[in-house]
């Protein structure tokens, strides 16, 4: 078996059995700030499928997110009761969220990917890997020169979990209203 291969299996034993080491690591990371920049990924192989490097300008943050439904407010005016509703269904993924709010705390870099860590109650932990677009080593590299090209990707649904919230992950007849987009479809 291999090293990542044995690394793998171990991140989701330690999830599944909810271990001491994986309960220990939600514990300090409820006591950290929702957005925080960290040395290097938790699940080093994940990371490394999802094209993390370890050189100068790759970031790697984690953030916090509450998972579940959207709550919304208390409507100011009178309502039907059946027309008063509270809790509705995101539109985007709670991963696709991670993700953005990533991309506003780090201006000036472009998110490559992310992946779930571990969640605790309903907040839900992601690592998200960042570019910086300013460092050279990013731009020399011809792989990551790409992506860093599309500015504000996340903000389009151009990452990867932006592709599938969008239905864009597989191609079939039945997504063929999907593209170029939901909106763009609708016009023609």
């Amino acid at each position: 078996m291999s090293m990542y291969k044995q690394m793998r299996e171990t991140f989701i034993n330690e999830y599944k059995e909810r271990s001491d080491a994986y309960k220990a690591r939600l514990i300090q990371w409820n006591s950290e700030p929702p957005i925080t920049r960290i040395e290097k990924p938790t699940n080093i192989a994940r990371a490394r499928k999802l094209g993390y490097k370890a050189k100068q300008g790759v970031v790697v943050a984690r953030v916090v997110v509450k998972g579940g439904k959207k709550k919304r407010k208390d409507p100011a005016g009178g309502r039907k009761p059946s027309k008063a509703g509270m809790y509705f269904a995101r539109r985007k993924s709670v991963q696709s969220i991670a993700e953005e709010r990533a991309a506003r705390k780090f201006p000036n870099c472009e998110v490559l990917n992310s992946y779930f860590v571990g969640s605790a109650g309903s907040s839900k932990f992601y690592e998200v890997i960042l570019l910086d677009r300013g460092q050279g080593s990013i731009m020399s590299d011809p792989a990551y020169k790409a992506i860093v090209g599309q500015r504000n990707r996340v903000y389009r649904g151009l990452t990867s979990s932006g592709r599938k919230h969008r239905g864009l992950r597989y191609k079939s007849s039945s997504t063929a209203k999907f593209r170029p987009s939901k909106r763009q479809n609708m016009r023609s």
